[in-house]
């Protein structure tokens, strides 16, 4: 039976206990205890692959299994730091029956879930994601990789977790700066298929988001329901799952050219341009173009580019979106829809380079 809630904006949203990619893989939001030991299998050894700061703030939860750190470093994301925590599950005599819960932000469930579907070919894992961005996007999906030579996520995955496990309450302990890199994608997942989720995020102010946890509980979730019915079509994206990486053709290289911007951050800028790009092109209408600038301001994301745009295009050309000498475009053509263009890199640059002023 579904239950309704009444939000704030007059809205009338559905909740559903569960949320299914596939049969064998599911999301929850809930209380993150109770539902970690309703959904790990019973009588198998669990093997918890969590950051130093969870682990500070959680080890009570975690004091039944055992547990290994993850550096939740960027620039630890490596085959280097893979090699070691395979070592360990192999000193500590894990075997293929172990399951490995990876408990963390997105640096880790992206460690944790790459570690789980490579050790002695694949053993089954899940999360439980405690930062924003984690929750709307980066543990959803099977997306599991690690970053080669600073570029993101070129070694990895695809291989689904048996569940994520989503506790709004954790994101209580989040600083500011990381809480508001979480909602960059939650307005992407507006952008791309819930224009309610982005009229119900305009009326609402960082503040609300951050304090009201009912409210961020249902705003989290319709944000993981874009995602996880885009992947529920297309789990190796091999169409309709690139999709998702609106506002990411520039993003990765905003964030490994700038060295200052964290990934919700990158993002942020990355819409706005796909935003004026799809603009000028005549895809997206002024009015829409300026309401998704105007909502990533109101968040409080910084919109200028921080470094100059022939750089990003040089990082740009070595990204995962290129194919032979095009690369995959997604601009918006409405709050509610978009398109995927593949487009030669030269015409892309050229796109890029027209027009990018600084709001």
């Amino acid at each position: 039976m579904k239950m309704y809630y009444i939000c704030p904006y007059n809205r009338i949203w559905p909740m559903n206990d569960a949320i299914s990619i596939t049969p064998d893989s599911c999301i929850r939001v809930g209380q993150a205890l109770p539902l970690l030991h309703e959904l790990l299998p019973a009588g198998r050894r669990t093997v918890v692959l969590a950051d130093s700061a969870v682990i500070g703030l959680y080890r009570p939860m975690f004091a039944e299994w055992e547990t290994l750190e993850v550096d939740a470093c960027e620039s630890a994301k490596t085959l280097q730091a893979a090699t070691e925590l395979w070592r360990k599950l192999l000193d500590i005599g894990a075997d293929r029956t172990c399951f490995i819960l990876g408990a963390g932000g997105g640096i880790t469930t992206d460690m944790a879930g790459f570690v789980a579907s490579t050790y002695m070919r694949g053993v089954d894992f899940g999360f439980l994601s405690t930062t924003l961005l984690g929750q709307v996007d980066a543990s959803i999906g099977g997306k599991n990789g690690v970053n080669l030579d600073g570029y993101k996520n070129m070694v990895g995955t695809f291989s689904l977790p048996k569940f994520v496990v989503c506790d709004t309450s954790m994101l209580r302990t989040l600083p500011d700066r990381e809480f508001r890199a979480g909602l960059a994608e939650t307005v992407k997942a507006a952008v791309i298929g819930d224009p309610e989720l982005f009229e119900a995020m305009e009326s609402v102010s960082f503040g609300q988001l951050r304090s009201d946890e009912a409210l961020l509980g249902r705003v989290v979730e319709r944000a993981i329901r874009v995602k996880a019915g885009i992947v529920e079509e297309d789990c190796r994206e091999h169409g309709r799952r690139r999709l998702l990486n609106l506002g990411h053709t520039l993003a990765h290289a905003i964030e490994k050219s700038s060295g200052e911007m964290n990934h919700g951050e990158a993002v942020a800028v990355g819409l706005r341009i796909a935003a004026e790009t799809a603009e000028r092109m005549g895809m997206l209408s002024e009015t829409d173009c300026g309401r998704i600038v105007a909502l990533l301001r109101r968040l409080g994301f910084e919109l200028e580019l921080p470094v100059p745009m022939d750089s990003l295009l040089v990082a740009a050309r070595k990204d995962k979106k290129r194919e032979n000498d095009g690369i995959h475009l997604i601009l918006p053509t409405a709050i509610g829809d978009v398109r995927d263009l593949l487009v030669p890199l030269s015409d892309a640059e050229r796109l890029f380079a027209h027009k990018t002023h600084d709001l």
